[in-house]
């Protein structure tokens, strides 16, 4: 059985989409391949990879991509979804072949202020509504 294909797409591909692919791969990775990519890929985020690492998952060796080196490359997905605002989701370039695209909105733990606690409470509350998200994505399909 082929595995169903699936990029996930933010900005800096530092936070969100990190996360839904680790989570997507982690809870689901017999029947699904996950992927992320930014539109201009920066650095990991330091609180999601220890979030991440309080729900049992070690991304810290994770890299960031450009989704244009995916589309260079001539990657082929089944499901491409941008997890950013909708703005930025409207920038994302279209895949060749039967790529369906969905857009998850989630805010970027990358802007979030305030004190390293309430930092990390907000990326924590981002964590989980990715993996809520992620979990309902994958019993659907």
């Amino acid at each position: 059985m082929n595995k169903i294909r699936v990029l996930f797409v933010c900005v800096h591909n530092s936070a969100r989409s990190q996360m839904a692919a680790a989570f997507l791969n982690h809870l689901a990775g017999e029947r699904f391949e996950a992927e992320s990519a930014g539109l201009q890929p920066g650095k990991l985020n330091a609180v999601v990879v220890s979030v991440m690492q309080e729900a049992g998952i070690d991304i810290s060796q994770n890299t960031t991509s450009s989704v244009f080196e995916f589309i260079k490359q001539d990657r082929k997905y089944d499901f491409v979804i941008t997890v950013c605002n909708q703005s930025n989701s409207e920038r994302c370039p279209t895949f060749p072949g039967k790529t369906k695209r969905l857009h998850w909105s989630f805010d970027d733990p990358s802007a979030f202020i305030g004190t390293p606690e309430e930092i990390e409470n907000k990326t924590i509350a981002v964590r989980n509504q990715i993996k809520k998200a992620v979990e309902h994505f994958s019993h659907l399909r």
